[in-house]
């Protein structure tokens, strides 16, 4: 049976490394920065890295209702979302993941953006 890319890349440990690095970069951005205001980033770092474990093949689940909760009240907008998105392939990008699993993984980030970002409309 062929290797999930969470297992390849080494785990929960290794995940855990890389959600670090991308909310260092997040935090360093003058935009993302204030989404962030009194969040605990140990907690926010555990639960990011279940999440990535999640979309590449980990044995953590997210229900599109549980990041709707989470997001909902930050009114994340669509530019913000899409910057965040970069910043987490640059870093997947900066730990040598293949190309088709970092499209991969940012594809499944992607298809939640209508979960995340505040929908101006409602």
């Amino acid at each position: 049976m062929a290797m999930t890319p969470f297992e390849r890349y080494g785990g929960f440990a290794n995940v855990r490394r890389i959600v670090s690095e991308f909310y260092d970069r997040v935090l360093a951005s003058d935009t993302l920065q204030p989404y962030f205001a009194g969040i605990d980033m140990r907690i926010l770092v555990d639960h990011q890295t279940k999440f990535i474990a999640t979309v590449m093949g980990g044995p953590a689940a997210f229900s599109d209702d549980a990041l709707k909760r989470a997001h909902q009240r930050l009114r994340i907008t669509r530019d913000d979302f899409h910057e965040m998105t970069e910043i987490l392939r640059e870093t997947l990008e900066d730990f040598d993941l293949d190309e088709s699993d970092v499209n991969d993984v940012c594809s499944e980030v992607l298809r939640r953006e209508p979960v995340i970002v505040a929908n101006d409309d409602a």
